[in-house]
């Protein structure tokens, strides 16, 4: 099979299109024909050299959608459509910017659904990270107030559209005038453009402070983020879009207000059950939800899709269609 491996850290030409042996699975696990897989910021940090645990030559790839090719236990069928990820895929052991992968059994959700694979392939770890952060992380209740702080990414706005579903009232951010509109048209209630703080705006708005804060920009605005809770509040970090993930000089007994709770969320597979992700897929198919999708890029076109990261082109999720 051809997969794009990763040597040591680079740019996106770090990576090199290598014939590799087909991976034969074990009991336990489930070989799979790679259809499609979306690019995730995780494996941009590990290609720039910041995931010092994950040990070079890899495969990178943290998620994928496909077909069973082979299923020691007899559970799936050859065939069969899947979504796999996490559990150690692309970090540990080889992942998905291959044309096959193989996979613990545990990371391996079969799914009844005729989207395209390019559609498919944006979905997995997009709406684990979305239902983690908002019932796992956050652990929301219906009627109380979010703030979704990078508002405009692609979690962002999945994250909105769950928490709408939800009966959430939100708050979303974004440093743009221009993306009020689109936020709205998403289903914000209030947006907030978001200067590198938004505290007293969002005070201004919620003058008690709001329940949930959901933040994925990261270090850069963590400490500006706390300010905008309730006490009894909790605020949630799930990304790192600000490229930062050290806080330099923390101080909890002066820097996280009183009562309010500070969290993160970095959960796997786990975190949803198969019959959530097919209900959320199912909603998709339909309608009920909307994902913001970027650029799709074909396998052969791996580097470019990388520096399309690294120039902040997205606006979207990011996938890769292998065949």
């Amino acid at each position: 099979m051809k997969a794009w491996r990763l040597h040591e850290p680079g740019g996106p030409d770090a990576f090199v299109l290598e014939e590799m042996p087909m991976p034969e699975p074990a009991a336990g696990q489930v070989l799979i024909e790679v259809r499609a897989f979306g690019l995730n910021r995780s494996e941009w940090f590990t290609r720039i050299g910041e995931s010092p645990t994950v040990k070079l030559p890899r495969v990178l790839g943290i998620e994928c959608v496909g077909t069973v090719v082979q299923d020691p236990s007899g559970e799936l069928a050859a065939g069969q459509r899947v979504a796999a990820m996490m559990g150690g895929m692309g970090r540990e052991f080889d992942g998905s910017y291959a044309e096959y992968t193989c996979v613990p059994a545990a990371s391996v959700f079969a799914l009844e659904t005729e989207l395209a694979w390019e559609v498919l392939g944006a979905l997995p770890e997009m709406l684990q990270t979305c239902h983690g952060s908002l019932h796992t992380g956050l652990e929301v209740q219906a009627g109380e107030t979010l703030l979704i702080r990078g508002g405009t990414s692609s979690i962002g706005l999945t994250t909105l559209a769950m928490a709408k579903h939800a009966r959430l009232q939100v708050i979303s951010t974004s440093r743009s005038d221009a993306k009020v509109d689109v936020l709205k048209a998403a289903g914000a209630d209030e947006v907030v453009i978001d200067s590198g703080t938004v505290a007293e705006r969002v005070r201004a708005l919620h003058p008690q402070g709001v329940d949930r804060v959901l933040e994925l920009i990261g270090t850069t605005t963590l400490l500006d983020s706390l300010q905008c809770a309730r006490p009894g509040g909790v605020v949630c970090m799930t990304g790192i879009l600000g490229g930062q993930w050290e806080l330099a000089s923390f101080r909890p007994m002066g820097q996280i207000p009183t009562a309010v709770r500070l969290t993160s969320y970095s959960g796997g597979a786990g975190d949803i059950s198969r019959e959530q992700l097919r209900k959320y897929v199912s909603m998709v198919e339909s309608g009920q939800l909307e994902i913001q999708r970027g650029p799709m890029w074909r396998f052969d076109q791996l580097p470019l899709a990388h520096q399309a990261m690294d120039e902040n082109r997205a606006n979207g999720k990011m996938v890769v269609v292998v065949r």
